[in-house]
């Protein structure tokens, strides 16, 4: 037996899944910057999978990190890179809202740890991809812009996610 209502908490979470989605794919679009050596960008569509996975937890931001991210991929030609992506980058979403999830809430500790892992978890899951595709010298070169690109997600989901979710609450 169907409740009444239960349907639409349902399509709000696919709804918002899915803009969450095309929030990635578009932030990671607009904001890149090649690497040199390892043929990928910087970007900081990580700033919305990190957020996607502090304000709706682990599922939605695991599905915005993978599917908006591989997205991207496919989108701004590096098709190769996209099967890593999908999994790097929906762990990292998923990581995040997990953490966050299972720490006490709304403390400020749990949401730097939880996205300074999922960032570190990007970071080395890009090392190890960039290792083996081109080896361990342009894997080192792109580490400092994967570095880079995890701080100023990190720093831009933790600034964003109290305002953010207060809005979103009400």
């Amino acid at each position: 037996m169907i409740r009444k209502g239960a349907g639409s908490v349902n399509s709000r979470k696919m709804i918002t899944t899915a803009l969450l989605i095309a929030l990635v794919t578009v932030t990671t679009m607009v904001v890149n910057v090649p690497l040199p050596g390892v043929k990928g960008y910087v970007n900081i569509g990580d700033s919305v999978v990190l957020m996607a996975g502090l304000i709706f937890g682990p599922v939605v931001g695991g599905l915005a990190g993978a599917l908006g991210s591989s997205l991207a991929d496919l989108l701004l030609g590096y098709a190769y890179w996209a099967p890593w992506t999908f999994v790097i980058k929906g762990l990292e979403g998923f990581l995040v809202g997990w953490i966050v999830l299972h720490m006490p809430k709304g403390k400020a500790a749990s949401i730097i740890l939880g996205t300074s892992l999922a960032a570190l978890v990007m970071v080395i899951g890009y090392f190890f991809v960039g290792i083996l595709y081109y080896g361990l010298g342009p894997a080192l070169v792109s580490l400092p812009g994967d570095l880079l690109q995890g701080s100023v997600s990190v720093i831009l989901s933790v600034m964003l996610w109290r305002p953010l979710k207060k809005y979103i609450a009400s």
